[in-house]
């Protein structure tokens, strides 16, 4: 007699939840040529993915994705498949512990090859020597022999014993044709505004003559979270939508411009719009879709650099249309209600995503849902290709429904309409080794090198990364004061976030004041940070000083530029 015989694979038969299903990815290009593509969980992330796409509910089991600790108790394994038109390609998964000590260095990194056909490969967490530094869990890494390879993959977690989780809902197609899809591009329209400037934009290039569409905003409009990030994003596909309406091929006459930088507020915005949207007066944008709706919680004005940002732009000399694009977390949480007062007072064209897509997120398939939070979110802060094709069918039905109308006879005068917030930064300007004037004064002390490694995004249609604010001043051993003399009314410093543990803490002084310390390390991750040290003041000159903390002599600290108001 014989006893029964072991299931083939074990692991099938174990309680499991979804964090990545069916998802692009693509590998981002790599100093040596290879490609990668970051899947971060820091920040609650991971505890989304949970919710979203694995349907996690019990506060318990998310409460343990929140420390290594906690997910040792609760993944016995994780189930990995990558699948790509070559299925004999193999691609390197990596999933990474962020340390206590060290947050890139100091935890554990598993690394699993996976065959891209489309199997699943199993990584035992019992047989990982795991570090005694692990803090929480860090990212997720598929990375590709050369840069821009694609593929579709999926990350499962299987459950330690005594753990249950739902099964994976079943997901239909996603149908743009259907009525359902139309109603939703409708909610998405929150007004039309004054549809002049928009007109004479879509006008000006159907008789052939140059026209620039530019995008401003955060992670978003950089393209995150599309697949390739250089054509899959909203920005592209509504500069396509663009041309198709206007009866022109892509880059014939009309121009495209894509300046976003991801984590960041339209306080960086207005610092960097006439260097990364203009390029110092090069470029003169006919029509600016302007999206900050899910960036600007990080903007200490609270609606004051939003408010600035957009007078700077419909007073320029261009006179270019201004559309402002509301985007949505997983969440369902965005910052319309903050901002879109703004567009009301300036009478400017408005698209909700939020509008568009959230209500039909809680129906059930059939009953008016035509896409899931899943298919619509790549992660809880950016939309996948789908989400990204919606953004894009929103402007787009903006665009058609201006189309159709008559011209507004004229436009309002926008130097006379009141600011809701306020107007002290529309003439804000970037000061950086090679912006500024003549009347600054600068003794860079021990602030006389130049960071080379800086947050970099992909501009226009690139695939390659361009730096922010190459031009700047890093410190890296030394007591002496970055000193600055600046006639100004509001000045703002722009530092750089860094999770490194050699980087260290500035106190920065106005007239002899300390007005604010800037610690590098609290984001914890390479980016631009726009800070105020000073504003609403009278335009008189400042005496201004940076200075490295008291025990950070030694440490790194990098001044990427600064902002301000003659």
């Amino acid at each position: 007699m014989t006893g029964p015989k072991a299931p083939k694979d074990a692991e099938k038969k174990r309680k499991c939840f979804y964090v990545m299903r069916n998802k692009a990815v693509a590998g981002s290009v790599q100093p040596d040529g290879t490609g990668t593509q970051f899947i971060y969980l820091n920040d609650s992330r991971l505890v989304s993915f949970a919710k979203i796409v694995g349907g996690i509910t019990d506060e318990g089991m998310l409460k343990l994705l929140t420390t290594a600790e906690g997910f040792k108790k609760l993944v016995y394994s994780m189930g990995v498949t990558v699948e790509m038109e070559r299925p004999n390609e193999v691609v390197q998964f990596a999933f990474q512990m962020y340390g206590k000590r060290d947050t890139y260095g100091s935890g554990t990194t598993i690394r699993v090859p996976v065959k891209a056909d489309g199997m699943e490969q199993i990584v035992k967490l019992d047989e990982v020597e795991w570090s005694e530094d692990d803090d929480i869990p860090g990212q997720i890494r598929f990375e590709f022999p050369k840069a821009d390879m694609q593929a579709k993959v999926a990350v499962r977690f299987l459950l330690q014993d005594g753990f249950d989780a739902p099964e994976p809902e079943e997901e239909g197609t996603v149908e743009f044709d259907c009525p359902e899809y139309q109603e939703m591009l409708k909610k998405s329209l929150m007004q039309t505004g004054n549809n002049l400037r928009v007109k004479r934009a879509i006008e000006k290039a159907r008789r052939g003559e140059d026209v620039t569409v530019a995008f401003i905003g955060g992670s978003i409009t950089q393209g995150a979270g599309a697949i390739p990030i250089n054509n899959q994003c909203y920005a592209w596909k509504t500069f396509e939508r663009f041309c198709k309406l206007c009866g022109r091929g892509t880059e014939e006459n009309v121009h495209y411009v894509k300046a976003g930088v991801g984590g960041t507020s339209s306080e960086l915005g207005m610092v960097r719009y006439e260097r990364d949207v203009c390029d110092d007066g090069k470029i003169k944008p006919d029509l600016i879709i302007v999206e900050y709706a899910v960036n600007d919680e990080g903007d200490e004005t609270k609606g004051h650099s939003y408010d600035s940002l957009v007078r700077k732009i419909l007073l320029s000399e261009q006179k270019p249309g201004v559309i402002l694009l509301f985007a949505v977390f997983a969440y369902d949480w965005n910052l319309q209600e903050r901002l879109a007062p703004v567009g009301e007072a300036y009478k400017l064209p408005m698209v909700s995503v939020k509008d568009c897509v959230v209500e039909q997120f809680y129906k059930k398939a059939g009953e008016g849902r035509v896409l899931t939070k899943n298919q619509f979110f790549y992660d809880v802060y950016h939309p996948s290709n789908y989400g990204h094709t919606v953004m894009a069918d929103a402007i787009e039905y903006l665009l058609k429904t201006v189309d159709k109308m008559p011209m507004d006879g004229e436009e309002p005068d926008y130097g006379d309409i009141k600011a809701p917030y306020s107007a002290e930064f529309q003439n804000l300007k970037l000061l950086d080794r090679t912006h500024g004037v003549a009347a600054v004064r600068i003794d860079c002390g021990d602030f006389s090198g130049t960071d080379k490694e800086l947050q970099a995004v992909e501009r226009d249609r690139n695939l390659f990364t361009t730096p922010e604010f190459p031009n700047n001043w890093m410190h890296t051993s030394g007591s002496r004061p970055f000193v600055m003399d600046i006639v100004c009314s509001a000045l703002l410093i722009v530092a750089k976030d860094s999770g490194s543990p050699l980087a260290g803490c500035i106190d920065a002084y106005v007239d002899g004041e300390k007005v604010r310390t800037v610690n590098p390390r609290e984001v914890g991750w390479t980016h631009c940070n726009a800070l105020i040290l000073f504003r609403n003041g009278e335009r008189k000159q400042h005496h201004v000083e940076i200075c490295m903390q008291n025990g950070d002599e030694e440490k790194q600290f990098t001044i990427l530029g600064f902002g301000y108001v003659e």
